[in-house]
């Protein structure tokens, strides 16, 4: 626990309602219960001395690991080869359901294959982000760490072959630990359960074996639904897996990843909570789902989304563009001063005061999404309209001012060329609805309203120098975000004014395939430091190739980007210009644009064919 591993080197599980993130040395040093968003248990990621973790690894001898999830399952199997023998480690959490509870299984299952091993295990969770204090009580059957906020209970298997002797059990101010030598067909296990209402009840072997199969069946009859055949099946389950897992089941908001402050730059100050749901990423994550054939997914969230627009009040701001999975709007930004952070890189910050932000690019997200959900048989309520209705109104007086920006900059307010064009996305959008269903709407403002935008940025975001549309009207800068203008239809592929474009895209954001969203140090951004090549951006290059007709480019630099994956199929928020990745982990926004990408790109390749 002296150093921190790298950001690919996790696994992660989930149980629908909350997520876990596990080392190559069997260490869990991310787990917030009962929610994503709540409080971590197990913060050593953000903090190796303070932030709590729960290991189970060989004790004192030279080992390689490995990781991969049993096929067709997010189970995680941590593989241990020493000279002496081969050690497994299953980690998984039983699937909760739809109703929120407080209550939250992590079971742990080690098995030796062959030969022999020394294994250890540690539990020292820390509450509420290590500040609040726990006591240990000590059961029969388990111990049970009690604090302010939550209980965690801790329980051996009882009958299982080759498990630590009760005896062995160290028990300390720090936590518990124990040490055990386990032989060929041992086998034994480990479980901590939050908010246990009971004294600990140990499991039997063949409980946790039955739990096991219930969430390998449960997970495998899910991923059967998916109707992508495609090329590249198997990075294209494993993101609709991954994004299964980071989705709340009580309400089906999608979260935009299940850490908090890991830096997109090692020690620097980009570090932000992105346990929240973003109107922008799980927008675009119903095109991912009605591509695969998860209809049922797509509508829990549009549901989700369509409470939000008839929540709205705020005359100023009627839509945020991040919520608690709840819905709730309220994400007040803190820094947590006792954690060192991730290698050093502080602050280390949750809640998330961007939540305050004007970005306008969101309406035009929603609007695409509903639309495109409309097209697949998922039409709207009347209510849920007559508040779009309402909000498209809003923008017909709002769209033409100084925002934030899809990135989130804190440098002030811009007329951004992607906000623009997405308030157009928004309005055309709502009157191709409008126009299909019969349903009332102010479409002749709508319209009007829709074609100044268009003229604007064409005429605005275009810079006659560059022969580029840039970031906003009063730069020459460059932004990746506005590679999606194709694919939404705001401009033809071979029109002279995108290719040119796209050829400055090339020669200055995009590094062997990779792609930069913008410059910080020509965009000063507010924030000190730069940062990684941003992954989701690299998807939509993919994209952008494909529809100017480069085909062969754009395979070229998808299966580049397949090979910055984790070993087990899993993407950060970016690339860091080493190869690895940074930022939090896993992203949603990258696994909704693979798999995007991947279908898109199965389209071109098969016509082309």
């Amino acid at each position: 626990m002296d150093s921190y591993p790298a950001v690919e080197d996790h696994g992660l599980i989930g149980d629908l309602q909350t997520a876990a993130l596990i080392t190559k040395d069997g260490t869990v040093d991310w787990f917030c219960a009962p929610r994503f968003d709540s409080p971590s248990i197990f913060g050593a990621l953000l903090d190796r001395r303070k932030g709590g973790h729960f290991q189970l690894s060989p004790d004192g001898i030279d080992y390689a690991s490995k990781q991969l999830y049993l096929p067709g399952t997010p189970i995680l199997i941590t593989r241990f080869h020493s000279a002496d023998g081969v050690g497994e480690l299953l980690d998984f959490m039983p699937v909760t359901g739809e109703r929120a509870t407080n209550r939250h299984r992590l079971i742990r299952l080690v098995r030796m294959i062959r030969g022999s091993m020394p294994f250890r295990f540690v539990c020292q969770p820390r509450f509420n982000y290590g500040r609040d204090p726990f006591e240990l009580e000590v059961h029969p059957e388990g111990d049970v760490f009690r604090s302010q906020t939550l209980n965690l209970t801790l329980t051996l298997f009882k009958d299982a072959k080759g498990l630590i002797d009760a005896g062995a059990i160290h028990r300390d101010a720090q936590g518990v630990s124990a040490r055990s030598t386990l032989h060929a067909g041992d086998i034994g296990g480990v479980v901590v359960e939050t908010a246990c209402p009971h004294a600990p009840r140990a499991l039997s072997t063949e409980e946790a074996c039955e739990l096991l199969a219930e969430t390998r069946d449960f997970w495998r009859r899910w991923v059967d639904r998916s109707r992508y055949r495609g090329r590249w099946r198997e990075a294209v389950e494993r993101s609709a897996m991954t994004l299964k897992l980071m989705t709340y089941a009580p309400t089906g908001a999608l979260v935009a990843a299940p850490t908090a402050g890991l830096p997109e730059q090692i020690g620097g100050q980009r570090n932000w909570d992105y346990r929240y749901t973003w109107i922008r990423d799980a927008s675009f994550s119903v095109h991912a789902l009605l591509r695969l054939g998860f209809t049922d997914e797509a509508e829990k969230y549009l549901l989700w989304l369509d409470a939000r627009i008839r929540d709205a009040r705020d005359p100023d701001l009627p839509l945020q563009i991040m919520y608690r999975i709840d819905g709730s709007p309220d994400l007040p930004e803190e820094v947590l001063s006792h954690l060192e952070g991730y290698r050093g890189s502080a602050p280390v910050r949750i809640g998330n005061g961007a939540s305050g932000q004007l970005q306008l690019d969101i309406h035009g997200e929603a609007l695409n999404s509903l639309e495109l959900a409309d097209r697949n048989g998922l039409i709207a309520p009347y209510e849920g309209w007559r508040k779009t209705a309402e909000l498209m109104d809003w923008l017909c007086e709002h769209w033409d001012q100084p925002e934030d920006g899809i990135w989130e900059t804190r440098s002030g307010r811009q007329e951004f060329t992607y906000g623009r064009m997405m308030s157009w996305v928004a309005l055309d959008r709502a009157i191709r609805l409008a126009q299909r269903r019969g349903r009332p709407g102010d479409t002749t403002r709508w319209t009007t309203e829709r074609n100044t935008i268009y003229e604007q940025v064409m005429k605005r975001g275009f810079h006659p120098g560059r022969q580029a549309f840039v970031q906003h009207y009063r730069t020459d800068i460059l932004d990746a975000s506005l590679l999606a203008m194709p694919g939404l239809g705001f401009i033809s592929p071979m029109d002279p004014m995108w290719e040119s474009t796209l050829r400055a895209i090339d020669a200055e954001l995009v590094s062997d395939s990779l792609v930069y969203r913008y410059d910080p140090n020509a965009s000063p951004d507010g924030l000190a430091g730069t940062e990684g090549t941003f992954s989701m951006c690299t998807f939509w290059y993919v994209q952008a190739l494909a529809q100017a007709g480069r085909i062969d480019d754009a395979r070229l630099t998808f299966e580049k980007m397949l090979t910055f994956s984790n070993p087990l199929g899993l993407y950060s928020e970016e690339i860091a210009p080493t190869g690895e990745q940074i930022g939090n982990f896993p992203q949603a926004f990258s696994h909704l644009s693979l798999i995007s990408t991947a279908t898109h790109l199965d389209d071109l390749l098969d016509q082309q064919r």
